[in-house]
């Protein structure tokens, strides 16, 4: 979820019924080397709150300086990755390449727990393991929960596995039978049946979201209604999607500018217009848009077309 999960979209899901969020991922290493893109990372709003501060890294040694420096922008939790399976984080020993040195991850807990000193939570994220030869996430959680970890997240593939196939949800049970602490459950929950057979399959304490959010923000208020009393909200009406992909772009350009806000508005608008007829012409389009005004003429181009399909 990095460079999608920012102030823009956590803000949304929040609005949305989201009990928590979590920031982009911070380099441990950034942040102990004055980097200043890792620290402005780490800026938290009240409109996103509570939400957590995600750091990365392999040097333990970093850890101390990071929270640190995360503690001034007051987040409700840390939470260490050691789940991230792409190449310029895994590549060179950060996120999920953690699962392979359990004894190192175990110290980079203890580093930041011991750093934290009480002040708030420290959370770990991870996968089931590395490989078919490494499935390692109980034996990581244990020595998580006894680094001091508050609670656990399990993406319940493989970092080789990516994003596919289908999530196991037999070791996310299988890390929530062996420790105490709360374990959250993740991978392919993307609405109210999707998050009810997660919790139901693996005993978990919670679910976490991430690509079921991405041009979907409203997937919380879904879960929520469906966890509360089964019913089973269907996706906003045409008007109101349309509504909230040109809030979160207007969220885009006031916080980042127009020029960074409108690059980064053309894969969420393109994850938004999914689905919708005509789409692939319609994710074409916005892929080389420039400026808000050219979105909002997309935006009246479908607003005609549905309005003649109605009619028809």
């Amino acid at each position: 979820m990095a460079g999608v999960a920012d102030r823009a979209m956590r803000e949304l899901c929040m609005e949305q019924g989201a009990a928590y969020c979590c920031g982009e991922m911070v380099s441990a290493m950034g942040i102990f080397c004055g980097d200043r893109k890792s620290a402005q990372l780490m800026e938290l709003h009240p409109a996103e709150q509570p939400c957590g501060i995600q750091l990365f890294g392999k040097e333990p040694h970093t850890f101390p300086k990071a929270v640190e420096t995360a503690l001034k922008h007051n987040p409700a939790f840390i939470d260490i990755n050691m789940g991230c399976p792409a190449h310029k984080v895994a590549g060179h020993g950060g996120g999920a390449a953690l699962m392979k040195s359990p004894a190192l991850a175990r110290q980079i807990v203890e580093e930041t727990v011991k750093a934290v000193a009480g002040a708030v939570p420290v959370s770990v994220k991870m996968r089931a393991g590395w490989d078919e030869n490494t499935i390692n996430a109980v034996e990581l959680a244990q020595l998580c929960e006894q680094a001091g970890a508050a609670w656990l997240t399990v993406h319940g593939r493989l970092r080789t596995q990516m994003y596919a196939p289908p999530v196991n949800l037999d070791i996310i049970r299988d890390v929530k039978r062996a420790v105490r602490v709360p374990v959250i459950g993740n991978g392919d929950v993307a609405g109210g049946p999707s998050a009810r057979a997660m919790l139901d399959a693996t005993g978990c304490d919670a679910v976490m979201v991430g690509r079921g959010a991405m041009g979907r923000p409203w997937v919380f208020a879904q879960i929520a209604a469906y966890l509360n009393g089964g019913t089973v909200l269907p996706e906003p009406p045409l008007e109101d999607r349309l509504g909230t992909m040109l809030r979160h772009v207007r969220l885009l350009c006031e916080y980042k500018g127009q020029r960074v806000g409108m690059m980064e508005a053309r894969k969420h608008a393109a994850w938004y217009l999914k689905g919708l007829r005509g789409g692939a012409g319609l994710r074409r389009a916005v892929v080389s848009i420039e400026r808000i005004e050219q979105l909002e003429e997309i935006v009246e181009q479908i607003r005609r077309e549905n309005i003649y399909e109605s009619q028809a």
